[in-house]
């Protein structure tokens, strides 16, 4: 099987060689492909150093791609590696929304990869990195108790951003501490010793567009189109993880010890929920883990049977390159690619 990854450079790409060393993924070949700046640099991979090259303009020759280079480049060249055959995992939000093109979380949804034909290729979406982080926790309680509304109010670390967005706090905060001019070029305002409740454009109906793909993708990827979904994504100066405090209405009505045990058996879930030993969902303890941290679960003061908790997941991981890994390692063990 041949393998590619665009986009490989990035702090996505970075990831996603960090996944293969440890993935159950099998390939005979694996090529990377990045813009003019990284080509001719090298990157290791299962103890092979690849040579990183520039990606072409037309096909690919290789059966998986997976795509992390912006969604621009995603919609204009992502069909014509389908053409030449190959399966784009694409990690952008250029197809998500395509009622066409799946849009999978292998633990909720990967058996929706089985009703397509992948023979002569085809594209997978992966998810919001907001949305994956949210749903790991959502989809068990939804599948017992029903979920009616959602309240989700996000805390988004900077490498959301990609890797610009991290270079940018840490070089603000560096300027800070030494009493040195504070500009900022990748989010709206500076982002050290401060949040901004702005993450992506703005809509008509006053949420931005982050906000928006939280709710529509969750339903797509629950396949449970009449929850209804309220998000506020703000931006916070942390490196890496994505954390979310959330409020449920419930069809059933829930207690908190039950949807913990429930969680504690969810696959790609760690409870980690005891306030008196300081023991809650952090992006400190959250970073680097593959698992999905959920935690202050507790009884709604506002929805009568309803659920408040708190999850962090490492965007990059879980959000990102762990489930397109994943979603390549389900297609493979179910004999949909080679």
């Amino acid at each position: 099987m041949r393998l590619a990854i665009v986009g490989a450079s990035g702090a996505v790409g970075h990831e996603l060689l960090s996944v293969l060393e440890k993935s159950n993924l099998r390939y005979d070949e694996l090529r990377l492909y990045a813009s003019p700046r990284s080509a001719g640099t090298t990157l290791e991979c299962r103890g092979k150093k690849i040579l990183v090259e520039v990606m072409p303009e037309g096909k690919i020759d290789a059966d998986v791609i997976l795509a992390s280079a912006g969604g621009s480049i995603s919609k204009s060249q992502a069909p014509i590696w389908v053409e030449g055959g190959a399966i784009v995992i694409d990690n952008s939000s250029a197809f998500r929304y395509d009622e066409n093109i799946p849009l999978i979380v292998p633990e909720i949804n990967g058996d929706v990869l089985e009703q397509h034909n992948w023979s002569k290729g085809g594209i997978v979406a992966n998810p919001n990195c907001t949305t994956a982080v949210a749903v790991m926790a959502l989809y068990p309680i939804h599948q017992k108790y029903g979920i009616k509304r959602a309240i989700i109010s996000t805390y988004q670390a900077t490498s959301g951003a990609g890797a610009k967005g991290m270079s940018e706090l840490l070089e603000q905060t560096k300027n800070a501490l030494e009493n040195k001019p504070v500009t900022n070029e990748v989010f709206a305002h500076s982002i050290v010793f401060n949040v901004i409740p702005h993450i992506d454009s703005f809509q008509d109906n006053g949420y931005t567009k982050e906000e928006m793909k939280v709710a529509w993708e969750t339903r797509k990827i629950m396949r449970a189109p009449n929850i209804k979904v309220s998000c506020t994504a703000v931006r916070i100066p942390t490196l890496r993880t994505h954390s979310e405090a959330i409020t449920l209405e419930l069809e059933k009505p829930a207690q908190p010890n039950d949807v913990r045990t429930l969680l504690e058996t969810a696959p790609g879930v760690e409870v980690r929920d005891n306030p008196a030993e300081k023991l809650y969902p952090m992006p400190l303890t959250a970073s680097g883990k593959n698992n999905v941290e959920v935690g202050r679960i507790r009884s709604s003061q506002v929805f009568d049977g309803g659920i408040d908790l708190f999850v962090a997941g490492d965007q990059l991981l879980k959000g990102a390159a762990l489930n397109a890994v994943q979603i390549a390692e389900y297609m493979q063990q179910k004999g949909l690619i080679k």
